[in-house]
């Protein structure tokens, strides 16, 4: 199967779950997860119409922007743990953080962001299964981190992210997943411009789609196994 075959089945497969849900046919982005995988494998994905690409790690994904840099269509998305000497390179070069959990780290992105771009868009990420592995707020730390970001100038705060922990029980997967829907629209009423809840990856896309999820960030289903 090629990567423009396996794009062709995860969009099918989005379509479908938002059908038997009643969602809108577009209401649903994917973020194809590039990391870790060569430029000549980002290009056939483009070639076949996609866009918006997920990178970890900071060195690798500022490589590859700067490869694309030509292509204006692109939208480049920092999906990995950021550190406080990294925010410069995410800053001039993203645009967009979906992992963003420290006030710290959202001032310097701030700071450091280019006045010719437009503002950061930033996701706060939820560590909504409470797992000691995975960074991320506590839900009732929302609140007031979301108040302090959405105060920094050249940041926009879009909305939510989590990576909920690996669940086989539907059931249980659902709900962590409808927790974060909850959280999503508890934030919608209090802040401008929240339109993005980032979770759903390759085991639970179906679910996180049923759960409100605006954007599933999937690698493996696109390109295949790490390299």
């Amino acid at each position: 199967m090629s990567i423009s075959d396996n794009l062709n089945q995860i969009h099918q497969k989005i379509q479908q779950v938002s059908q038997k849900v009643n969602r809108p046919q577009n209401a649903v982005k994917l973020l194809a997860v590039s990391k870790t995988k060569p430029v000549e494998m980002i290009e056939q994905a483009i070639d076949a119409g996609q866009r918006a690409f997920g990178e970890n790690y900071v060195q690798e994904g500022v490589e590859k922007v700067q490869f694309f840099a030509d292509n204006h269509e692109l939208e480049w998305h920092f999906i990995g743990s950021l550190q406080s000497n990294k925010t410069r390179l995410v800053a001039e070069h993203f645009a967009w953080v979906q992992t963003l959990d420290r006030l710290k780290i959202a001032q310097r992105l701030s700071e450091q962001r280019p006045a010719n771009l437009p503002p950061l868009n930033v996701l706060i990420q939820i560590n909504i299964s409470d797992e000691n592995s995975k960074a991320g707020i506590q839900p009732d730390a929302l609140p007031e981190l979301a108040r302090q970001i959405s105060q920094l100038p050249n940041l926009k705060l879009r909305g939510l992210m989590a990576i909920p922990a690996p669940e086989s029980d539907p059931e249980k997967q659902k709900m962590a997943l409808s927790a974060m829907h909850h959280l999503f629209i508890q934030l919608q009423t209090q802040f401008d411009g929240i339109d993005t809840l980032s979770m759903g990856m390759s085991d639970d896309l179906a679910s996180a789609i049923e759960c409100g999820s605006t954007m599933v960030r999937i690698g493996t289903a696109i390109f295949g196994s790490r390299s």
